[in-house]
């Protein structure tokens, strides 16, 4: 799967919340602080078509596009290549480094410890 970039990330988003959606459905979604006009969302549109992570078909005069990749089978493959990159494809290392890194919280780690739990059972 190929990867997408931060901007097209954004426009995923909106979609994966909702969809089929016009380009000019997108752009209105898309969050205003990005200030992309409905050119700039139409390139992100043809950018994520070309690499397949979209779809669209023809509705009259205008396309409605959805998803072609769900939003988790996209984060298992992006986490996995995080992993794999920075931690030889090893968890313990990245939650460690999160750990000494103060960036996880008490609920972060109650949560951690009930998945776990979920596994050994």
């Amino acid at each position: 799967m190929e990867r997408i970039a931060e901007g097209e990330y954004a426009v995923m988003e909106v979609l994966w919340d909702e969809a089929p959606l016009t380009a000019a459905e997108v752009a209105e979604r898309v969050p205003a602080e990005r200030g992309w006009s409905l050119p700039t969302v139409k390139t992100m549109l043809s950018r994520l078509l070309a690499k397949g992570i979209l779809a669209h078909e023809q509705d009259g005069r205008r396309y409605l596009y959805r998803p072609a990749v769900a939003r988790e089978a996209y984060v298992a493959a992006e986490s996995g290549r995080l992993l794999d990159r920075m931690f030889g494809g090893r968890l313990t290392p990245l939650v460690a480094q999160l750990a000494a890194s103060d960036r996880l919280s008490a609920d972060d780690i109650a949560e951690i410890e009930e998945i776990l739990k979920g596994l050994k059972s």
